[in-house]
């Protein structure tokens, strides 16, 4: 059975709180360059991040991103895990996870809409008449 929509649960630091938080990724077809990692705030509550799917892949082997999110293999305590920093008005996040399990959800993602195809999936004509009305 295909799909076209990929999720990952898990648990994060954040902050370098000692209580882990519970997250969720996300990667839909539909909206092929996007990837969304969410943090539950409360039962049925999140607050969504919404970033660029090839960020998360280079953040994976070297640092990357220079807006309010930024994605990097955390080298100074371990490679095992990987750092994503979240800024913006209303605050400023440090998340760290285990590295494996970010690699699962990318590859998942590639099986799905592989990277460099992602135009194939886009309707330009039907992108161009909503953004005019036509």
């Amino acid at each position: 059975m295909h799909t076209d929509v990929v999720e990952q649960h898990q648990f994060v630091t954040l902050n370098g709180n000692g209580t882990p938080v519970f997250s969720r990724w996300t990667y839909v077809a539909g909206d092929p360059y996007v990837v969304t990692l969410a943090f539950r705030t409360e039962r049925g509550h999140w607050i969504d991040w919404s970033f660029a799917r090839d960020l998360l892949i280079d953040g994976l082997e070297e640092p990357a991103g220079l807006g309010d999110v930024r994605v990097r293999p955390d080298l100074a305590f371990t490679d095992d895990m990987l750092v994503i920093e979240l800024e913006s008005p209303d605050g400023y996040g440090i998340v760290e996870m285990r590295r494996q399990d970010v690699e699962r959800f990318v590859d998942a993602t590639c099986q799905v809409v592989a990277p460099g195809t992602e135009t194939d999936l886009l309707d330009i004509d039907a992108f161009i008449a909503q953004v005019i009305k036509v």
